[in-house]
């Protein structure tokens, strides 16, 4: 692909599956129109993951609410990230498995922006001619093991299916006016404008390659905004981007991994981080909240939060870093 991605005609790339075969499909009303001609109904579509990454690239805090939620000033700062292994991608509507012994599995709504062309040393102006296409994302985290891998996340954010992203490649569209928005059964429990980002997309794109050379395919999830929450088995998660689309999966209970290493753990710095705000709102005295409360109070709480917005926290519990 070349050209500025921002720049239109609007173009959309899908991936779906047909008989055991992938195929690249466009969206034509309420049809997929694969490469052959041939038509799928969109509605009971198999999605394929919209791209197939070597390296995922995460960047940490980013957006501004996001960091008043955590009690963090960004502005004396640069971007800090993580990694996501391939074996993390999944696609819309993919399932989102939360393993029997996890409890504080969180959504995090994202861009994906996508290279199109081999990325090193690259400048920000000309950022926008490398990228193949934006997506959206969810930044799935199973906060059960904050208290491993020495902050490099790997369990947290790395376990298979944690990356869904789709429904479609978007080109052709200036993402820099877009607002994410993420929904759960329904509801609207995140909100942000790519604007709000202090490091924008070109910027990332420009400190990364500094360093790293990103090949076509390649994936930097570009941040949330505030209020990332956990989920639990049943629950529907969307992701939706303004000129993009919008991705769904939906969460059901796997079986607890088998063998000997680190345990899941709910702990009260896992807590912190997994419920925000609702760490203190639902805490008592000398007796931190559970997951449980959580999910029983959930329904008011999202309301009182998305009235209010992002608060600062009463006492941070760890130093939040996604």
């Amino acid at each position: 692909m070349s050209g500025n991605v921002l720049e239109g005609p609007r173009e959309e790339l899908r991936r779906v599956v047909v008989a055991g075969r992938t195929h690249y499909a466009q969206l034509e009303g309420e049809q997929l129109v694969l490469g052959d001609g041939r038509t799928v109904p969109e509605a009971t579509a198999t999605y394929a993951p919209a791209v197939e990454p070597r390296t995922i690239v995460c960047v940490h805090l980013n957006y501004r609410s996001r960091a008043v939620e955590f009690g963090r000033e960004l502005g004396n700062d640069q971007p800090t990230y993580f990694l996501k292994p391939a074996a993390a991608i999944n696609a819309h509507r993919g399932e989102l498995v939360r393993p029997a012994d996890c409890k504080l599995l969180n959504y995090e709504g994202e861009i994906a922006a996508v290279v199109g062309r081999p990325m090193r040393c690259v400048r920000a102006d000309d950022v926008w001619d490398h990228l193949a296409g934006f997506a959206c994302a969810n930044d799935v985290g199973a906060h059960d093991f904050r208290d491993t891998d020495s902050g490099s996340m790997l369990r947290v954010k790395g376990q298979d299916g944690f990356c869904p992203i789709g429904p479609g490649l978007v080109r052709g569209f200036d993402i820099r006016k877009s607002v994410l928005r993420t929904y759960l059964n329904g509801v609207k429990v995140q909100e942000g404008a790519v604007a709000e980002m202090v490091w924008g997309i070109d910027l990332l794109f420009e400190d990364l390659t500094r360093h790293l050379t990103l090949a076509p395919g390649d994936v930097v999830l570009t941040g949330t905004p505030w209020h990332s929450r956990p989920m639990f088995p049943g629950d529907r998660v969307e992701v939706e981007v303004d000129g993009i689309g919008r991705l769904s999966n939906t969460v059901v209970e796997g079986p607890a991994p088998v063998g000997r290493g680190f345990a899941a753990n709910v702990t009260k710095v896992s807590l912190g981080v997994a419920l925000g705000s609702d760490y203190h709102a639902l805490k008592q005295p000398g007796q931190a909240p559970t997951p449980e409360q959580y999910q029983q109070a959930r329904t008011d709480l999202i309301a009182r939060n998305m009235q209010r917005g992002p608060q600062p926290p009463e006492r941070t519990p760890s130093k939040e870093k996604s």
